[in-house]
């Protein structure tokens, strides 16, 4: 089961990515983006949280384990939580939810402030590949633009 939850949330990111790169960033494959891959995992991710935290599915724990202490909140306990094929697939659709709607913060920020889409693809490849790098990297570029074109911590210009 959990191998066919992975194979699905993998499909839906990895689509979802190609229209965010590839597509014309029209209103259709925005939305297309937005609902069909975000909130689709984001609901991928709930039915999973609540059939895990509810315990009516299995998370199919490593043998001979006992149940994990969900206050434990520390490395061990993280890493007794997450002994299980329905934690790991849960951490994952968390990760490609969460990094997508980051590639599509970029993406329309990156458009908003006048980069070309082939400047803007090796920041979304990255920011797929590895979220927090990629953010973090598209953070320190865009700066400069953003305070060329007059953009405020507000996202308006001192004018507007």
């Amino acid at each position: 089961m959990w191998q066919g939850v992975f194979g699905f949330t993998n499909v839906v990111a990895l689509l979802a990515w190609a229209v965010l790169v590839l597509a014309p960033r029209k209103p259709l494959p925005l939305a297309y983006v937005l609902y069909g891959g975000v909130a689709m995992l984001c609901l991928a991710y709930a039915a999973m949280f609540v059939g895990l935290v509810t315990m009516l599915v299995d998370p199919v724990r490593d043998p001979g384990l006992a149940e994990p202490d969900l206050l434990n909140y520390s490395v061990v306990g993280l890493k007794d939580l997450f002994r299980s094929e329905g934690a790991i697939v849960l951490g994952w659709t968390h990760y490609l939810a969460l990094d997508l709607f980051t590639g599509l913060w970029i993406a329309r920020d990156a458009d908003a402030k006048g980069f070309s889409r082939v400047f803007q693809a090796p920041f979304l490849v990255l920011t797929f590949m590895a979220g927090p790098l990629g953010l973090l990297v598209w953070l320190l570029v865009r700066e400069r633009r953003a305070r060329k074109s007059g953009w405020t911590r507000s996202g308006k210009t001192p004018a507007g």
